[in-house]
């Protein structure tokens, strides 16, 4: 019986590794493809998209369900991704501003800005797993991942956690980020926010607007 079971786990592990690694090239192949600039984006709700619907079913045509979903949110993804990049070089020439000014009243905004900058980095974190699993528009996306991150500050420590791991392992060991730095990454971020929008659908709490039950299927 505990040969069974460890026969199954070993099964179910290896499976998801060469599934992890599978995406991953194709998150790098398709960021590629877009030139980056207009790859990334989209190649990275692809990749959240199919390790969400990996997570509700075991098995699933990866490559397809990769590239429909890189043609089909190719434009909205790359809309947010202008939208990320753009407050992201504000808050840049924000804080080099303040660095570097000799405005003692200026200065005084630093360390505010360094938390809304922290904020801002959380907020990023679930995006992507709110992007992939629920069906919003950009601005509800938003919204709701600086909701959630703040009503769930367990699940926002452990994928802080997540990605200062994976910053630390990748740092010592380059090659995996060939194989598993963004999908791997993904995974942990994804089954922090999935327990986050359990806890929400089950509760039926209703953010503003919209009511987080749009899966996408």
């Amino acid at each position: 019986m505990n040969s069974d079971r460890y026969t199954q786990f070993s099964y179910k592990v290896s499976n998801w590794i060469l599934k992890l690694a599978l995406i991953n090239i194709l998150w790098i192949l398709f960021s590629i493809l877009g030139l980056v600039i207009f790859g990334f984006f989209p190649a990275t709700i692809s990749m959240f998209s199919v390790i969400s619907k990996l997570r509700r079913q075991e098995e699933l045509p990866i490559f397809k369900t990769f590239w429909k979903t890189y043609k089909q949110e190719f434009i909205k993804s790359n809309q947010m991704g202008f939208l990320l990049v753009t407050v992201a070089v504000i808050f840049y020439f924000d804080l080099y501003f303040i660095q570097e000014t000799s405005n003692s009243i200026l200065q005084l905004f630093y360390y505010p800005l360094i938390i809304l900058i922290f904020i801002f980095c959380m907020c990023i974190l679930y995006v992507f797993p709110i992007y992939a699993h629920y069906d919003l528009k950009i601005f509800h996306i938003f919204k709701n991942a600086f909701l959630i991150m703040i009503a769930n500050p367990l699940a926002t420590f452990a994928i802080i956690s997540s990605v200062i791991v994976i910053a630390v392992i990748t740092m010592f060991f380059p090659a995996i980020l060939l194989f598993f730095s963004g999908s791997i990454l993904a995974y942990l971020i994804t089954s922090a926010a999935s327990n986050s929008f359990s806890k929400i659908e089950l509760k039926k709490m209703d953010f503003g607007e919209v009511e987080l039950n749009h899966s996408k299927e």
